[in-house]
Formats: C-alpha cells, sequence, structure tokens
C-alpha cells in the first residue's frame, strides 16, 4: 500500500473513532439536558461534542504521529511539523465549520418537533459527521498533506 493512502487511512480510523466517542457522549449529554430549551440543549450539546471530539482525535492523531517529525538526531523536524500543522487544521478547521452549522441547526430543528434528545443527537451527528468527513478528506487531498515523498 502507498505511504499516501496509509496515512489517509490513519487519519480517517482517527477521525472514525473520535465520532464514535463524541456521538456516545453527545447524545448522553443531550439526554440529560432534556429539560433545558431546545437552542440551549442544541449548544450545550455541540459544545460537548467538540470538546470530546478534539480532545480524542489529538490524542489519536499525536500516538500515530509523534516519530514522523523526528530527525535522525532524534530533535523536531519544526519546519515540517510546522507546514503539516498549517494543512491538517486548515483542511479539519474548513470542514468543522460547516460540521457545527448543519449539526445545531438539525438538532435544534429536531428538538423543536419533538425528537427525544438523544435520538436527535445522535441523528444530527451521524448526518454532520458525514459531511465533516468529506470536507477533510477534500481538503486533505487539495492541500496536499499525504504527497508521496514527504
Amino acid at each position: 500500500m502507498q505511504k499516501s493512502y496509509r496515512e489517509y487511512v490513519k487519519l480517517n480510523k482517527n477521525l472514525f473513532l473520535s465520532i464514535i466517542v463524541a456521538i456516545t457522549v453527545s447524545a448522553t449529554a443531550a439526554q440529560l439536558l432534556a429539560d433545558q430549551e431546545d437552542y440551549l440543549n442544541s449548544s450545550y450539546t455541540l459544545l460537548v461534542d467538540l470538546v470530546v471530539f478534539y480532545s480524542t482525535f489529538g490524542t489519536l492523531f499525536y500516538v500515530d504521529n509523534k516519530n514522523k517529525y523526528l530527525t535522525g538526531s532524534g530533535a523536531v523536524d519544526a519546519p515540517r511539523l510546522r507546514k503539516d500543522l498549517i494543512k491538517i487544521v486548515t483542511s479539519v478547521g474548513t470542514g468543522e465549520v460547516v460540521y457545527m452549522v448543519v449539526r445545531w441547526y438539525l438538532q435544534y430543528y429536531l428538538l423543536t418537533i419533538n425528537y427525544e434528545p438523544y435520538a436527535a443527537s445522535i441523528i444530527t451527528h451521524v448526518i454532520s459527521a458525514i459531511i465533516y468527513l468529506a470536507i477533510v478528506n477534500l481538503g486533505v487531498n487539495l492541500t496536499k498533506l499525504y504527497k508521496d515523498g514527504t
């Protein structure tokens, strides 16, 4: 398997696992906050979702890439790390903006039409995550984060 494809698989594995953890925790939070106004439930649940997702993703991404940016002498290859961080933040950040808007609006809508909070959270999370994954992968491809030779 080409190195770039392995990197895409690792990135998507980390994203997928982080999404699964965030879905579970945010659905629980949504149900615990069921007595809140719909807009507050949507907002708090999104906040919990983001904290859990980024904590999980950051940890998994670090574990998979901790040796990638070391030189032969063990020092950090700062220019390469900086360049790749800009690319990943651009890709993930763009996807995150769309994700937050879609997730908040859909969850608010489902809560206003009387869906159970946990169900609204899970449904909106899955829909938003699919859109998010597509945008992140497109961004990683466009920024050439994993082009061969790097």
